[in-house]
């Protein structure tokens, strides 16, 4: 995949917006819990970080996925990934369907603050017991006059305790499982709206999630994103940026703790000579970089393909899967040569640790990364080849 003095532009503006107004305070949110997100998203939105891809009618700048993946990738380099993670459910998570079914009405009241970084936006599709089951939820949006009336709980909703409204999935009829569901642009000030107290996370610490009540809301009919019954086929397509941006958004940050690790471990001395000099410690960092190379490979190739038109179910999924378990590879692996600082709770590798474990949960699991493979490749238990 080539990139073009207009990406390197893009990744410039992400890259001078991290070390300027966002790596200065990480420490300082991490230990808050929080950081602030409405002045940070405007910010970004001042600079047009936040719709990339988004139509232009609606203040975004039109462009293919390739430049929002190229920003995103720049993202690696922000020194925590609870603020990144904030940023890709507003550009890449919250916002697709919206962008690409909403009507001309709804975008203009919600897609448009959205990429003006005046809105904050949250997806409203985990619960209790729905995780990666995504067809098992049990929220309903029952149609009342002009209105939906929703009721339900939803679970480990990121952004939710500042977020201004929600796109949230929603069962709209009793039908089958796959056709009876629809996405609904839920406004935080909709009475009926309860938001608990963030979540204590094990990562991701500046941002905040937590769970959210819908108690006999009433929303618009005017509301839904495209054709009601067709919320979880929109749902999974959104799923296709989600968890390609989940991929892409760490590589830098491996990139740079190998980088970091290897820099320590040059000034290490252990039994009289510099940890680095031990032929297993080098060896494995060499192999820690070729793994994050072939990772940025199979994404670029993915994007790629999802630029032109084509399907990448199966690439999306298998980045998604690698990125989970290679970013607690590295952070393990780098760890371990930190020795004792390694341990410490504001050492790069262990908050890589922690953060990087939501990986391999959030987007769908490993588990349903691989059955999504395995459906590819049409070796399923029962199925036959076609």
């Amino acid at each position: 995949m080539l990139f073009t003095p207009d990406h390197d532009a893009m990744r410039k503006t992400m890259r001078d917006f991290i070390e300027k107004e966002l790596n200065p305070h990480v420490n300082e949110w991490e230990r808050a819990g929080a950081f602030p997100i409405h002045e940070v998203f405007k910010k970004m939105g001042d600079l047009g970080l936040l719709g990339v891809t988004k139509p232009v009618e609606f203040g975004g700048l039109g462009l293919d996925y390739s430049y929002g993946l190229a920003v995103a990738e720049e993202l690696g380099l922000c020194q925590c990934g609870g603020v990144p993670l904030s940023i890709g459910v507003q550009t890449d998570m919250a916002t697709p369907a919206l962008a690409r079914f909403g009507s001309d009405e709804l975008r203009r009241n919600y897609l448009t603050g959205a990429i003006a970084g005046e809105l904050v936006a949250a997806i409203a599709v985990s619960e209790p017991h729905a995780g990666s089951d995504v067809a098992a939820i049990k929220t309903t949006a029952v149609k009342d006059g002009d209105d939906y009336v929703v009721n339900g709980t939803k679970m480990w909703i990121t952004n939710s305790p500042s977020a201004d409204f929600f796109c949230l999935l929603a069962n709209t009829s009793d039908g089958k499982p796959h056709l009876n569901k629809s996405l609904i642009v839920v406004p935080r000030d909709a009475g009926g709206i309860t938001v608990d107290t963030p979540l204590d996370k094990l990562g991701m610490r500046s941002s905040q999630t937590a769970q959210v009540f819908f108690d006999d809301v009433r929303v618009p009919q005017r509301n839904l994103i495209g054709a009601e019954g067709m919320g979880f086929m929109m749902q999974m397509m959104q799923f296709q940026e989600e968890r390609l941006w989940g991929s892409v958004s760490g590589l830098k940050g491996y990139d740079k703790l190998i980088d970091d690790t290897i820099e320590y471990a040059r000034q290490r001395e252990v039994f009289g000579m510099p940890l680095l000099d031990n032929q297993t410690v080098h060896f494995r960092l060499a192999e820690l970089k070729t793994e994050v190379e072939l990772l940025r490979s199979l994404i670029y190739r993915a994007c790629e393909e999802y630029v032109g038109g084509r399907d990448v179910l199966q690439l999306a999924s298998m980045a998604k899967l690698k990125a989970g378990r290679l970013s607690r590879e590295v952070a393990d692996s780098c760890l371990q040569y930190w020795g004792g600082n390694g341990f410490m709770w504001d050492n790069p590798a262990s908050r890589a640790w922690r953060d990087g474990r939501l990986a391999s949960i959030g987007g769908g699991a490993d588990e349903i990364m691989l059955g999504i493979i395995c459906k590819t490749m049409n070796i399923l238990p029962g199925k036959k080849k076609n």
